[in-house]
């Protein structure tokens, strides 16, 4: 595992971009793509760029259950807003948040069969959950469904008009699914991944009570943090 510190997120951004701009002139075909505010700079600066992920594959890590990808709070919808609009790929691909369980998780396992991932993209949640596989989740879980605990449901609420209209469940790429990926680059900025960063870099092997602590074992993981995320740690 590579740690590569800088001071601000916007530098953060930046490595990560000039990372993923690396893997693609290398003949990377498939990304692995996250949502939230932590992967938003990268997601600037690739549109702003002049990349071409036009014969490149990118499939995502989760969808919540029950909504549309029309629905502004989806994931669909932020990659499009965010990404895909701006730099379409050949094909993208995020869990059907309206699809019946067990034929949504044969559904993306069989694309990920089908894409292996050359390059992941990660942040962390407070808890060091990963995707929204929470502390529990099997280290060798693949695609599946996923009860959201109450303090991912907390941080998720700022994106909602009120609490209970945040979705209680969703669809996710599992630990052991994650692990295929050739490549991994992991995000954390701010202060409040601090405790997150320093439960992963010091981990000595996996455990389930800290789902990012699976990437000890991957051979090729870099974690980019800002000063604030590496404050308990350097």
């Amino acid at each position: 595992m590579e740690i590569l510190y800088t001071q601000t997120r916007e530098e953060g951004s930046q490595k990560a971009y000039e990372l993923i701009r690396e893997a693609l002139d290398n003949g990377a075909k498939v990304f692995g793509l996250a949502t939230g505010s932590t992967p938003e700079g990268l997601y600037k600066k690739l549109v702003e760029s002049d990349v071409d992920f036009s014969e490149a594959v990118s499939v995502n890590l989760d969808e919540y259950v029950g909504l549309p990808g029309t629905h502004e709070q989806s994931y669909r919808y932020f990659m499009e807003q965010n990404l895909f609009n701006h730099k379409p790929f050949k094909e993208s691909y995020v869990p059907n948040g309206m699809n019946e369980e067990k034929a949504e998780i044969e559904h993306y396992e069989a694309i990920l069969e089908k894409y292996p991932v050359d390059v992941q993209i990660l942040g962390i949640g407070h808890n060091g959950h990963i995707a929204f596989n929470e502390p529990g989740t099997p280290l060798n879980s693949l695609t599946h469904k996923v009860e959201l605990t109450q303090s991912t449901i907390n941080a998720n609420k700022r994106f909602f008009e009120k609490e209970e209209d945040v979705p209680r469940q969703a669809y996710s790429m599992g630990l052991a699914s994650i692990m295929k990926a050739k490549k991994i680059i992991l995000l954390a900025f701010g202060e409040d991944k601090a405790q997150a960063i320093k439960d992963l870099v010091t981990a000595t092997e996996p455990t389930e009570d800290i789902p990012s602590t699976v990437l000890v074992n991957h051979p090729d993981v870099i974690v980019i943090v800002d000063e604030a995320a590496a404050s308990l740690i350097k």
